[in-house]
């Protein structure tokens, strides 16, 4: 499907037609998959972004309007980019066992990984605060919304003190998420609204989320949460 050479390294990313379809936003596709070769050798391995796009949350359903999903070709795109990154950052010393261990690490997508750990956060809270059918609400009901879109519609249906110690509290007991989302927000659009360890690796890029936190935390504050980024595969 798409295939490339760079430095005697050749990627292809292509549909798995020897495993059944699955269904990407209602229409029906086979698996994307890489495959990577190097010295007459290669590895297959499924589309990291195949498999996150594919997540319900990024299907957007407007009342009367309809639905509409990320695009397959948005998923090839984000692989490509993941891939070449790799690629040339390893031109000297590359290997297939490395590039297999750097795409498991670089690909992945902070918000994603810290959505998970934030929606356990609000439902303790909520059972906390005497609410806990709407602590399962969220707990359930976050499969498949955005959980910081779920935290800005709070933010205008709760009472200000009910809404700010839920954020205050956050910062504690509950992953970067809300940082790490509202920054991701200045950087991307929907619908390939992340941000990659790749991503946060570039100094340009963690220049601009410390410019981001200290604007709308203490010094002390946007240190803590740097420190939580930066040790993001324990909440993985």
């Amino acid at each position: 499907m798409s295939e490339k050479k760079i430095n005697k390294i050749t990627y292809k990313i292509y549909f798995n037609d020897r495993l059944k379809q699955v269904s990407f936003h209602g229409e029906q596709t086979h698996p994307l998959y890489i495959q990577v070769t190097y010295e007459r050798k290669s590895i297959f391995f499924k589309s990291y972004y195949f498999e996150l796009l594919s997540k319900p949350h990024y299907l957007l359903k407007i009342p009367g309007v309809g639905e509409k999903g990320p695009a397959v070709a948005d998923c090839i795109e984000k692989e490509k980019q993941v891939i070449e990154f790799i690629i040339e950052k390893h031109k000297d010393d590359f290997s297939l066992d490395l590039f297999r261990g750097a795409y498991l690490y670089y690909s992945k997508d902070l918000c994603d990984i810290f959505q998970g750990g934030f929606i356990q956060y609000m439902h303790t809270f909520f059972w906390d605060e005497g609410s806990p059918a709407l602590g399962d609400v969220v707990l359930y009901g976050c499969k498949d919304v955005i959980a910081f879109d779920v935290l800005r519609s709070f933010e205008r249906s709760f009472k200000p003190e009910l809404y700010k110690k839920l954020v205050g509290n956050a910062l504690y007991y509950a992953p970067p998420y809300i940082p790490v989302y509202g920054f991701m927000q200045e950087l991307h659009r929907w619908p390939t609204k992340m941000l990659s360890v790749m991503e946060m690796n570039n100094q340009e890029t963690i220049l601009k989320f410390s410019e981001y936190l200290l604007k709308r935390y203490s010094d002390e504050d946007a240190a803590t949460i740097l420190k939580q980024v930066a040790d993001w595969q324990k909440y993985w």
